[in-house]
């Protein structure tokens, strides 16, 4: 969420990657040409990877990171699913020359995503701000998703949303260069979207009582969002399921693959209750 989150999260997954690429039979996710498609959706280049056969399954990154983030979890999922990985807008290799960049803008660009691919609905996994795009997609297009899985999201940007420490380094950061004139593609693409965290999201609990579909609300019990924020957020989706993840921070499903992907297996297949 700030600049010192977003290298947090990049350094979970870069030791992630470390580790599986000595593995000969780790694929490049994010990079796999055999698998690699683009797709014009809504005046860009969305970049996507699909692996598996099944009921499509779409999964949904963080903030500055890309699909790689999935990498502990796209093997076991592509054995039952078809698992559709993306780059967001403005990440990985779905480039974005806009200046601005929203949540709805996102969950529009997924939603639409599924329609090109002739996707009726899908199953959903997103973590951090992929967590805040899967209960945007499931609000505004609740037809498109089926059940969802949302780890390490927030609802509002300041010191209840985000544990107090890192809002205050955001808001050191944002001070710091609120008044930088940013010269490179790159350099204005980073500050769109630390911007993106630094003043959203903005969902009112009244919103969350619109989710139709069945959805597990998960966090590490040493996450950078409180635990009280995440259970309040399942307390106002009417079919929430809550798991507090223990011994973990941010990258639950980084942290704990193995256990987050049979539960959150679990949860998709088995009936609501």
């Amino acid at each position: 969420m700030s600049f010192q989150k977003t290298l947090f999260v990049l350094f979970i997954c870069i030791e992630f990657v470390n580790i599986g690429c000595r593995d000969k039979n780790q694929l490049p996710y994010g990079n796999n040409p055999a698998a690699g498609k683009y797709y014009n959706i809504r005046g860009i280049k969305l970049y996507t990877e699909v692996y598996g056969k099944g009921k499509p399954l779409l999964l949904i990154h963080g903030n500055g990171g890309s699909m790689n983030a999935f990498a502990a979890n796209i093997p076991y999922f592509a054995q039952k699913y078809k698992v559709i990985a993306v780059d967001s807008r403005a990440h990985g290799k779905s480039r974005d020359n806009r200046d601005s960049l929203s949540f709805e803008m996102m969950a529009d660009d997924f939603a639409a995503l599924l329609d090109t691919m002739h996707i009726d609905s899908a199953y959903v996994i997103g973590w951090s701000d992929g967590g805040i795009n899967a209960l945007e997609l499931a609000m505004r297009h609740p037809d498109k998703v089926i059940k969802l899985a949302s780890t390490g999201a927030n609802l509002w940007p300041d010191s209840t949303g985000i544990i107090p420490s890192y809002w205050k380094q955001e808001q050191q950061d944002y001070n710091a260069k609120k008044n930088t004139i940013f010269k490179t593609a790159k350099e204005k693409n980073d500050w769109k979207v630390f911007l993106l965290d630094w003043f959203q999201p903005n969902i009112k609990l009244s919103e969350l009582k619109t989710i139709k579909c069945p959805a597990l609300i998960i966090g590490g019990d040493h996450d950078l969002i409180p635990t009280q924020h995440t259970v309040l957020i399942s307390q106002n989706i009417p079919k929430a399921h809550l798991w507090i993840v223990p011994n973990s921070g941010h990258g639950t499903l980084i942290e704990h693959s193995d256990e987050f992907n049979k539960k959150v297996n679990d949860f998709f297949e088995q009936p609501f209750k």
